[in-house]
């Protein structure tokens, strides 16, 4: 169990995997704090929402100390995250900057805010979502890029902060339904949906409840002997090619 009354720091808990983890945790017994431009769909009494734009460094920077200062945590999941489908040849540099700082940005700036805290308490676990696409994807260049910086940048932060107490590992989901980032690529329902979650070798799209266990299997108090970790939570398809087209 992560702890009753422990606070969850999540972002992008207003929709998909992130709304929830945020209920898989307050029915556990945290205090969760979702960073997103919306609120969560529900509230609850131990539920607090932050309205920030976490593809703005400011704001960011600025949310998280106020947080700190309200809802100082241990547990951070940096779920966040967004596509941008393009190919290749139209790739731009906006696409670049706004998904490095989403991805790769918000993390630094949420982890090096609670690290004190977490320091002071000798106890912490980060958790960050990564994709399946870093292993390849048609499409995903700054996608598959920026979330496999998280990884590379989590295996460093699972090195520097073991001594502490403090655990790093990252989560790599495959197609997942019901979520905004894949219904914004592929219609719900539609025969493309049909066609991709056929060629996932366990038969099936996941859904946000099979990432949201795998993030509290790494949030307990008793997941202290793993990290640097990267979970695939993917049906098998990171096992061989797999292809949204």
């Amino acid at each position: 169990m992560i702890g009753s009354m422990r606070t969850v720091w999540v972002t992008g808990g207003s929709s998909g995997i992130g709304a929830d983890l945020c209920r898989r945790l307050l029915d556990d017994g945290a205090e969760v704090v979702s960073f997103a431009r919306r609120d969560p769909p529900f509230s609850h009494a131990h539920l607090h929402s932050v309205a920030v734009d976490l593809t703005d460094p400011a704001a960011t920077r600025t949310a998280a100390e106020e947080a700190a200062a309200a809802w100082p945590a241990t547990r951070l999941v940096h779920n966040a995250g967004a596509i941008r489908e393009k190919p290749l040849a139209d790739v731009t540099g906006e696409d670049l900057d706004a998904l490095t700082q989403l991805h790769i940005g918000t993390a630094l700036a949420l982890v090096q805010t609670l690290l004190p805290h977490m320091r002071r308490e000798r106890c912490g676990r980060i958790v960050l979502m990564s994709t399946r696409a870093v292993v390849g994807l048609e499409k995903r260049t700054v996608y598959s890029a920026t979330k496999a910086g998280l990884i590379g940048m989590g295996r460093t932060w699972a090195l520097e902060l073991a001594g502490n107490g403090i655990t790093v590992n990252m989560i790599a989901p495959g197609p997942v339904e019901d979520t905004e980032m894949f219904h914004d690529v592929i219609p719900k329902d539609s025969e493309l949906s049909r066609t991709v979650a056929g060629r996932v070798p366990v038969g099936r799209l996941g859904t946000p409840a099979d990432i949201s266990r795998a993030v509290t299997f790494f949030l307990d108090d008793d997941a202290g002997f793993v990290t640097g970790q990267t979970l695939f939570v993917c049906g098998g398809t990171s096992l061989g090619g797999m292809s949204f087209t």
